[in-house]
């Protein structure tokens, strides 16, 4: 037979939801979960989230809200079990809900007020009456809050720590990470075990300059958390340099609609600015992916998230695309493996205490309780309350588990230090904690170090923080596939950044970091000319022309005999060019003179051999002589001008560019001066001039050529030769064509210089042959000497515009040369030709002409004077 208990108990099983409620129902009204207990410590927890349309309390949160309150319920069952910690003391507690709003959150706090604002007003009820007499109703008195953990948001714990520090209630936040909390002169009650922002901050500037990007824009929730640690971001990253912020745009609390979409379109204002820095709630994150999808930027925003992202699936479902390659940041925590089974353990049966478990338990399994007011649709299966969590429902421990514990066992350590210094040997409280002094628990708590739920120390700093440990993820997907990608860790922050580069992995090439950057670098050769107030934007201006870039700011100009690299980034030595043996420029200059000189060695033996012919006494053999040297040293000097210069070059070049035709035309001069004298002394007596002997002429002819020798000798002496190196001469535009030259230090004036006396020469003689052109035929060389210097002067005339002319190009050296040389050989074979070849044509060809011809009748030569006695007759046929 069966035992009438069990028999009843699938009735009871039926019975214990309506049961539950009924008991819940109650405590609901009260609006708080509360455990009874010598010290009752508050808890802030947004169980629900922001309500809509003028209501307080919106949808419940089942992690952020259940879980974190759950967490401080599994704290206080532990301290309260530690015979170590606080024996003989038990610690109570009263939890409310902030619904995620801060002035909410205000109303809820004043309760934990209520003790000390009844026990400052308790001397004013004496004689106080209701109306008609009654004495007044006297309720139980509220709990006696010592502490409070939490609140969740910023902005909710900024509020209320203003109202606790009125009562000197130490504070310890699990979540709020402000860096405004950290200001110990207004929150002085405040404590965390979670870093502040400033922190966070620090880290994710950390984190944009490992990624090499220096132009990002920022994204924050109107609010305590987004503005205050965008605003940590800039600061951070103003002070480190190297990061400019490209526009740092605010969500409003309640955007329109639109307002995203709005936002993007800001966003694309600064399109280099790749990288988005965000402190937003997961909603406003969430849409601000769904606004970027819809603009059809899938991957071209890379989001650096705050901790308010993390590791979080809710703000990306159904928007990994959008979230690949993102970073996040969390404070380094880990999973608690006792509140897993602790939690996963809860029923309606076992969790009567927390009042709002029934409205989980509905959420978390999707059925619905009968009597909870609810109709249960057709769609919706009622709860049977032999559901379990983790089996019948997923299940992730809450981030911010850890840090609740944390919190908790913070103060418990605080109380135990605080009462083994005022209660030594008593078991339980004595007179000097009741009650707690809030001021001095405050000491005690900022002074506690001890290892926290997850291993790590837990410890504040001056103004109540905790320090900086963040571990860093990155959305990635997996086989190319976002929606089944998840977060990897890739590196830590703890005061230093631990970053995994070669870890990360991003759309498009999966290992090319993207860039964010508001100029891309300048290449090789330029410089960067910045754009006024904005250090991180740039043009990038090219170190042209013979300029090189000296650093990434700077161009300077290479030094005068280097040129720059072909990349702009050196200098290098300019290569040194002259006229050599082997250039095409120096061919027809050197074939003119070899056959000039082979034609005036011909001449000059020829001339020798038959010295004392009728032909060669009648051309002068004296002064033809002297002409012949100058030719020959005319033809000469092109070998000069082609030999590499040099000191003994140089020093030769000088003295015989100019001594050949000074010579030459010496002697012309003296030639035709004395046939232009004679004829004008034969207009007018029979007496011949003087000073035309051979001797004479000789004389003359040297005394006018060593004006020439003198003042060359003298330049020599004045300013000795050398030679250099002039680096202008073909500094082309183009520095890959520059050269330097290696020549003597000759300008073109100094040049001309040499030539200038035998130029005057040249002209003097040419007006003597103009002179002299109406001669009898009797002076048979007038009129060749005539033809050779009207040819010269044309020679000449030629050579002036086209040595000059030719003075900018980048072939100066080699035109100016030929020019000159060729110029120099043209006039000597000129002179050569006229006067010489048809001479030595006559005496080699035809010798039968070579001979003495009869004087013409006197009444043929009356008309002139005869010649000097002793006198060749050169002027007679």
């Amino acid at each position: 037979m069966a035992r009438p208990g069990r028999a009843r108990e699938p009735l009871l099983v039926a019975l214990l939801p309506l049961a539950w409620l009924a008991q819940a129902g109650l405590a609901r009204a009260a609006g708080s979960v509360r455990l009874a207990g010598g010290l009752t410590l508050g808890g802030l927890f947004p169980v629900h989230a922001r309500g809509a349309a003028g209501r307080a309390c919106g949808p419940l949160k089942k992690e952020q809200g259940v879980h974190r309150l759950e967490a401080m319920l599994y704290a206080l069952d532990r301290v309260n079990a530690d015979p170590e910690l606080l024996p003989g003391v038990r610690l109570g507690a009263r939890l409310l809900d902030t619904c995620s709003r801060d002035t909410y959150a205000l109303e809820q706090a004043l309760s934990f007020v209520q003790a000390l604002i009844r026990g400052r007003g308790d001397g004013d009820e004496v004689g106080l009456r209701c109306p008609g007499g009654v004495p007044p109703l006297r309720t139980a008195p509220p709990e006696r809050v010592v502490a409070v953990v939490g609140a969740s948001a910023s902005s909710v714990s900024i509020m209320v720590a203003n109202v606790l520090r009125l009562f000197a209630i130490p504070q310890i936040s699990y979540a709020s990470t402000a860096p405004e909390l950290s200001d110990s002169t207004r929150y002085d009650f405040f404590s965390r075990v979670v870093p502040p922002d400033s922190y966070q901050a620090q880290a994710m500037v950390d984190i944009v300059r490992a990624l090499g990007w220096n132009y990002v824009s920022t994204l924050a929730s109107e609010g305590n958390y987004g503005e205050s640690g965008v605003e940590a971001f800039v600061q951070i990253s103003r002070e480190a340099g190297g990061v400019c912020i490209a526009q740092s745009i605010k969500i409003p609390r309640e955007p329109k609609p639109g307002e995203f979409n709005k936002v993007i379109r800001r966003l694309m204002e600064t399109p280099n600015a790749r990288g988005i820095i965000i402190f937003a709630n997961e909603d406003d994150i969430r849409r601000v992916l769904e606004a970027a999808r819809q603009a059809n930027l899938t991957g071209h925003f890379l989001w650096v998230g705050s901790d308010s992202w993390g590791a979080k699936t809710s703000p990306i479902l159904s928007l990994e695309d959008v979230a690949v390659g993102a970073i996040t940041i969390l404070p380094k925590r880990a999973s608690i493996d006792g509140f897993d089974q602790y939690f996963m353990t809860r029923s309606l049966e076992n969790n009567r205490r927390n009042i709002w478990f029934a409205e989980f338990w509905e959420e978390n399994f999707n059925c619905k309780l009968t009597g909870s007011g609810t109709q249960a649709d057709d769609s919706t299966r009622k709860c049977t309350g032999e559901e379990r969590i983790g089996r019948d429902s997923t299940y992730e421990q809450e981030g911010k588990v850890q840090f609740v514990i944390d919190a908790v066992y913070a103060i418990a350590h605080a109380l135990h230090s605080m009462h083994q210094a005022l209660c030594p040997g008593h078991t339980g409280l004595c007179p000097a904690m009741e009650p707690t002094d809030g001021r001095t628990l405050l000491q005690y708590i900022r002074a506690v170090r001890f290892n926290g739920s997850a291993g790590t120390p837990v410890m504040f700093n001056e103004n109540g923080d905790a320090p900086g440990r963040y571990d860093i993820f990155q959305y990635q997907a997996t086989n190319g596939s976002a929606s089944s990608g998840g977060y990897q860790a890739v590196g830590q922050w703890a005061e230093t950044l631990r970053l995994d580069v070669e870890a990360l992995q991003w759309s498009g090439d999966p290992r090319e970091v993207p860039s964010s950057l508001c100029s891309l670098p300048c290449g090789p050769g330029e410089r960067k000319k910045m754009v006024k107030g904005v250090p991180c934007c740039w043009h990038c201006e090219a170190c042209d022309g013979y300029r090189f870039q000296v650093d990434e700011f700077t161009c300077e100009a290479c030094p005068g005999d280097m040129r720059p690299t072909p990349n702009h980034t050196g200098c290098r030595p300019t290569p040194v060019v002259r006229l050599s043996w082997s250039s095409p420029w120096a061919a027809l200059p050197l074939l003119l003179a070899v056959l000039g000189i082979m034609a005036t060695t011909t001449v000059v033996a020829t001339f020798m051999r038959h010295n004392n012919t009728p032909i060669v006494r009648a051309s002068g053999r004296e002064l033809s002589y002297v002409l012949l040297t100058g030719i020959f040293l005319i033809y000469a000097i092109t070998f000069l001008m082609v030999a590499e210069p040099g000191a003994v070059v140089c020093a030769t070049r000088r003295l015989f560019l100019g001594l050949g035709t000074t010579l030459s035309y010496s002697a012309l001069l003296t030639k035709t001066n004395r046939i232009y004298r004679i004829f004008e002394q034969g207009k007018r007596s029979v007496t011949p001039p003087p000073f035309i002997s051979p001797t004479s002429q000789l004389a003359i002819t040297f005394s006018l050529t060593s004006l020439q020798v003198v003042g060359v000798i003298a330049w020599l002496g004045a300013r000795p030769p050398h030679s250099v190196i002039d680096y202008e001469e073909q500094r082309t535009v183009d520095p890959e064509q520059a050269r330097g030259v290696l020549k003597c230090d000759m300008s073109d004036l100094s040049l001309i210089g040499c030539l200038g006396y035998s130029l005057l020469l040249m002209v003097t003689c040419t007006v003597y042959a103009i002179k002299a052109r109406g001669v009898p035929e009797t002076f048979n060389e007038a009129k060749p000497i005539g033809f050779t210097m009207y040819t010269t002067c044309i020679i000449w005339l030629a050579f002036v515009p086209i040595f000059f002319g030719t003075a900018q190009s980048a072939e100066k050296i080699y035109i100016q040369t030929t020019t000159l040389t060729v110029s120099l050989s043209l006039s000597a074979s000129v002179s050569l030709g006229m006067l010489y070849v048809p001479k030595t044509y006559v005496i080699l060809f035809h010798p039968e002409q070579n001979v003495q011809k009869r004087k013409r009748s006197l009444k043929a030569t009356s008309t002139v004077a005869a010649p000097p006695k002793g006198e060749d007759a050169e002027d007679h046929k």
